[in-house]
């Protein structure tokens, strides 16, 4: 499955959700690719920081409510993906909008749903 994904809110605390999908992605051979606020390990891979330069980004999933997800708009829309999944507690219309309007589709839903039903 070539669906890079930048997951935006990366933790290495078990117990978060962001945490739980880069687990799933790596289980289900999805290369991921974690950014979050400070550095850390989440299943095996280093969590960035910042706005790093990345290519063949194909799904950001975002782990960070929509007030935090204001600094990151310009930085995705610059990645062009494919798509991006607002998961619960993330949805956020506006931004929404600017990706709709790039041709980028934008997704309310759950990562680690998606890929336990295969629709990943």
């Amino acid at each position: 499955m070539d669906k890079r994904t930048l997951i935006i809110g990366a933790s290495d605390k078990v117990d978060r959700y962001s945490n739980m999908a880069a687990n799933r992605l790596k289980q289900h051979g999805v290369d991921f690719i974690p950014l979050g606020i400070k550095t850390g390990e989440v299943a095996g891979k280093t969590i960035l920081i910042g706005t790093p330069d990345l290519e063949g980004v194909h799904t950001v999933t975002m782990y960070v409510n929509p007030e935090r997800q204001k600094s990151y708009y310009d930085y995705i829309l610059s990645l062009n993906p494919k798509r991006v999944i607002f998961n619960p507690g993330t949805e956020n219309d506006e931004f929404a909008q600017q990706l709709e309007n790039k041709g980028i589709e934008a997704v309310e839903g759950c990562t680690l749903v998606m890929l336990g039903s295969g629709v990943f």
